[in-house]
């Protein structure tokens, strides 16, 4: 399934719990720096993109664009691998929560790269098994998320090819933008099917792994089983589970 066509199946309440969560941002538009003119690649309903910067966003999927706001930066129908602008058209090209569903991700970023004197991406290491240990949602209710990872470049792989840095980026326990690691502190909101229904992981592991995940979570959280196996998270305001910010 191309990215196109899974936000085109889970696009239509995308809006509802996937919003620009500030703390990240601030990092994203720091790392941008002084660039005047930025591209958006996947950009989907215009979250993270910099005010008072002259935008352009590319995005593949009809239902995604339909979607963005009144007023939005001009969008182009088009593929992170195949991107319709001349050598060095920007000052810098983001990519944010997309890249693994690229088809090839490291052509994406090259072909960033060749468009942009800088880049920016936000992402999450496949590669490092810790902190899918660590977060307890794939260890312990939904193991089938290491298929999904299953041949993707890693995430040395990916900064290798566009010569970039890697920076740690946590997460804050009352995350605003509903991603998949987002609720880590607030496993209740996992048995939501509007957060559920914005996160791709959930289409992709299919709706018996979805089922069985969410009833041994309900189950759990009744019996008082996550509180006890998890009771160092209570305390934390942040947690490191693996999202990366690449920059050139």
């Amino acid at each position: 399934m191309s990215s196109a066509q899974l936000y085109d199946t889970i696009g239509a309440t995308y809006t509802v719990t996937r919003r620009t969560e500030p703390r990240i941002a601030a990092r994203i538009w720091a790392a941008l720096g002084d660039a005047r003119t930025v591209l958006n690649v996947g950009a989907g309903t215009g979250s993270y993109e910099p005010p008072g910067r002259d935008v352009t966003a590319v995005e593949p999927s009809a239902l995604m664009r339909a979607q963005r706001p009144a007023g939005a930066v001009p969008c182009v129908a088009a593929v992170a691998e195949s991107l319709p602008f001349e050598d060095q058209s920007f000052d810098a090209a983001m990519a944010i929560s997309t890249v693994h569903h690229w088809q090839d991700p490291i052509a994406g970023l090259r072909e960033m790269r060749r468009v942009a004197r800088r880049v920016v991406v936000f992402t999450f290491d496949s590669s490092d098994t810790g902190w899918r240990r660590r977060f307890w949602l794939t260890r312990d209710y939904l193991p089938e998320f290491a298929d999904l990872l299953a041949g993707r470049p890693s995430l040395t792989e990916l900064a290798r090819a566009i010569g970039a840095r890697m920076e740690p980026v946590l997460i804050p326990w009352d995350c605003a933008d509903g991603f998949f690691e987002a609720y880590w502190r607030r496993p209740e909101a996992y048995l939501d099917d509007h957060v559920r229904r914005g996160v791709s992981v959930w289409a992709k592991v299919g709706p018996d792994a979805e089922q069985r995940a969410v009833r041994s979570l309900r189950d759990d959280l009744v019996s008082g089983r996550w509180a006890e196996r998890n009771r160092n998270l209570v305390a934390l305001d942040a947690a490191e589970l693996g999202l990366r910010l690449l920059v050139t």
